[in-house]
């Protein structure tokens, strides 16, 4: 840093110098203009300007020593911005990316490069698909786009991730193994517990082909879909996915996966927890040797009926966790005041069955806030019927399960016996009572021996790997899925997959403090805007989670301006 001057016509003009490096080659720009002698003067005050001076710029020189020199941004009212040059760039991403590379998803890149000998950039390419997939999701062309609002532009072009998707298909199991292991080096895991469920994405097309095939759609939609088998850790990581075609029986999509994971990962002795949906005789007896047990929900409409008539007994046999009686819980269904004081308690019965072949415990609870809960539900659901009646009885046809249609009863006869001139429809009282006998009841089976509200704490957590499907398809917009060819198709459940592995990590870092919705509208505005050759503001709201952010990955991006080689600095920070 130093001074210079320049002489004119009538004065003398101060200027500023910094020498800087720019592309490689040393050049200089104007730090300040002090402007004339007059100007110095009145800076300098009593003390001669020509020392004040150079005093000021020792001073410089110091702060910059300290990387602590003030940025002077310098704008024309009268200077139009230059066309199209990018002056806002997403920072929100680097905190993704330090669990990328964390996780060890370069190095696997960096294997897959050297096994298929290619030229592009494979792991720019994953990185970019998994940010953009979290913050930006959008189809491959869009994704290529929008990754160029991150601060580190994209190191390849679109036809790459065509000749990328292929070859994550056929790496896709080395990646998920790979991932597994690169995880136990920083993150503990919770192996011993493993959630099993099953969901399916539909496609923006009607007609099916090999991969893409008509099936039971979560959704309801008429198009063809594909299935994804999930399992997840007892924290609510996931730890491995399948994706079968959509005409897959969901029972059998278990033990393959189970097994490749066993093999793998290195399990042994695991408890494997599924809904009902799951809960096959052949499931059952996989997970019911070697060490290996299980733990799925139980439709008590199901069971035999000598169990469910016990089932449904609430006068007799219930027992609270560390309380040695039985309770009649029968008024709990109607007392005000009993239901105010165990409101917060979960009763339970047991005992053990013998049926083909397995030996397992049948497990029932019941909970006055789930009895309210699947009341709330119905009386919204009898709501919705009798105005279907009132309004539209047009299109009152056959009732599918749990639609509210299954309320209504058709009356085409007289009192006679005769057919009636007229059709009409009722509130169905009889299947309103059938349906609350069981509300509040709960049933799952086990060969566990643990005690029962372990089991209960254990099963109550399903509801994780029920929200990461929510993620993936609401969040993150993998469905509808635009791809047709099925390496392609693996593919992109692949990066949405990890890039959900990589999110529910960040939410353990910040101890799950924050909803999704807060920690992904966070990350998308966290924008700093060029505000000089390379100097950065923020151009986002610093809150709570942004300081926890910061504090939780050692570095910042809310300082009121960062210069572009401390940024690039914190970019390798998160790559280490």
């Amino acid at each position: 840093m130093r001074y210079k001057t320049t002489e004119t016509k009538n004065t003398v003009q101060y200027t500023i110098i910094q020498d800087i490096t720019k592309n490689g080659k040393r050049t200089t720009r104007v730090y300040e203009n002090i402007g004339n002698y007059d100007k110095l003067k009145l800076r300098a005050g009593n003390e001669d300007p020509i020392t004040w001076l150079n005093n000021y710029v020792k001073e410089l020189n110091k702060k910059v020593k300290e990387d602590s020199l003030p940025i002077i941004i310098q704008k024309n009212p009268n200077k139009i911005i230059d066309k199209y040059v990018q002056i806002e760039f997403n920072v929100g991403y680097l905190f993704l990316q330090d669990l990328y590379y964390k996780l060890g998803l370069d190095n696997i890149c960096k294997v897959i490069s050297d096994r298929h000998q290619f030229k592009f950039d494979l792991n720019d390419i994953l990185s970019k698909l998994i940010y953009s997939r979290i913050l930006f999701p959008a189809s491959k062309l869009k994704t290529m786009q929008l990754s160029k609002k991150f601060f580190e532009q994209p190191n390849f072009e679109y036809h790459h991730i065509e000749r990328a998707l292929p070859i994550l298909c056929e790496e896709n199991d080395y990646i998920q193994s790979q991932l597994y292991n690169n995880s136990k080096k920083y993150f503990p895991k919770n192996n011993r517990i493993l959630y099993y469920d099953c969901t399916n994405f539909f496609f923006e097309t009607e007609y099916e082909d090999d991969f893409r095939k008509y099936g039971k759609s979560k959704e309801n939609r008429p198009n063809p879909i594909v299935q994804m088998g999930l399992f997840m850790d007892g924290d609510g990581i996931p730890l491995s996915c399948e994706i079968t075609p959509g005409n897959t029986n969901e029972q059998i999509t278990l033990k393959p996966l189970e097994k490749k994971i066993i093999k793998d990962f290195n399990l042994a002795e695991i408890v494997v927890c599924t809904d009902a949906g799951l809960a096959s005789k052949a499931n059952r007896k996989f997970n019911d040797k070697m060490g290996r047990k299980f733990i799925t929900t139980q439709s008590i409409k199901k069971l035999k009926g000598f169990l469910k008539e016990e089932v449904l007994d609430l006068t007799k046999g219930w027992h609270l966790p560390g309380i040695d009686k039985t309770f009649n819980i029968e008024k709990l269904r109607t007392d005000e005041d009993l239901i105010e004081q165990y409101k917060d308690k979960i009763f339970y019965k047991e005992r053990w069955i013998k049926e083909d072949g397995i030996e397992q415990r049948l497990i029932i609870t019941y909970s006055v806030k789930y009895q309210e809960y699947q009341k709330h539900i119905r009386n919204n659901q009898i709501e919705r019927a009798k105005k279907l009646i009132e309004n539209n009885p047009k299109k009152i046809g056959k009732a599918k399960q749990n639609d509210p249609k299954r309320f209504i009863e058709t009356i085409n006869t007289t009192n006679n016996g005769e057919i009636a001139s007229e059709v009409y429809y009722s509130i169905n009282q009889s299947v309103i009572d059938e349906e609350a006998k069981y509300d509040g009841l709960y049933a799952v089976c086990t060969n566990l021996e643990d005690k029962v509200e372990d089991i209960v704490k254990v099963n109550h957590k399903r509801w994780e790997i029920e929200e990461s499907f929510r993620i993936m398809k609401s969040e993150f917009k993998s469905r509808p899925a635009f791809h047709s060819k099925e390496e392609a198709i693996k593919a992109h459940f692949l990066i949405s997959f990890l890039s959900l592995t990589i999110y529910r990590y960040l939410e353990k870092v910040l101890e799950e403090k924050y909803t999704v919705g807060e920690i992904l509208d966070t990350l998308r505005d966290m924008n700093l805007k060029l505000d000089a050759k390379d100097s950065y503001s923020p151009n986002y709201v610093r809150t709570d989670l942004t300081d926890d952010l910061h504090e939780k990955f050692g570095f910042r991006t809310d300082y009121e301006a960062t210069r572009e080689k401390n940024l690039k600095k914190i970019c390798k920070i998160t790559k280490n």
